[in-house]
């Protein structure tokens, strides 16, 4: 596996490959050294593009978890486009579970490995509040933010 941790507002982030392939997106550096590879340069600069408000969809070679609950809350979560944001609710819904496992599907993206990528910040309370959020809300408001000349509450 390699890694590097590079700059941005929301604070250092850490970027994790392996066999050609972008496996995290976490927040923190954790002291990553940089790493000569291909992947983790391009997320790097599709990543500032981001920030710069220059890119609103990435194409990175991804290697998300593909099974169960988180799987499958992934795969749907990758279909939110920049400057929507979609409930908790609607996310389970959309996932295939019932309105049961919202609690479960919230645990879930706890667990998304490639934050921004796949964008855990778009998904808020079915009242349009900032509810859960791995980076902290103050760093989901800043995302938001950042998408706001686009963004459309739904839900």
């Amino acid at each position: 596996m390699k890694a590097m941790t590079v700059d941005s507002p929301v604070g250092p982030l850490t970027l994790r490959a392996e066999e050609g392939r972008l496996t995290a997106v976490e927040f923190g550096g954790g002291g990553a050294p940089a790493a000569a590879d291909a992947v983790l340069d391009l997320a790097a600069t599709q990543l500032a593009e981001y920030f710069a408000g220059e890119r609103t969809e990435f194409d990175l070679p991804l290697a998300p978890p593909a099974d169960g609950l988180l799987g499958a809350v992934l795969a749907v979560l990758a279909r939110v486009p920049y400057g929507r944001t979609v409930s908790y609710k609607e996310l389970t819904l959309a996932a295939g579970y019932d309105t049961g496992r919202v609690r479960d599907v919230g645990a879930a993206l706890g667990r998304n490995p490639l934050a921004f990528v796949l964008p855990c910040h778009r998904v808020i309370g079915s009242d349009g509040s900032l509810v859960g959020f791995g980076g902290g809300l103050e760093r989901k408001r800043a995302l938001l933010d950042l998408e706001a000349p686009q963004l459309t509450l739904t839900g």
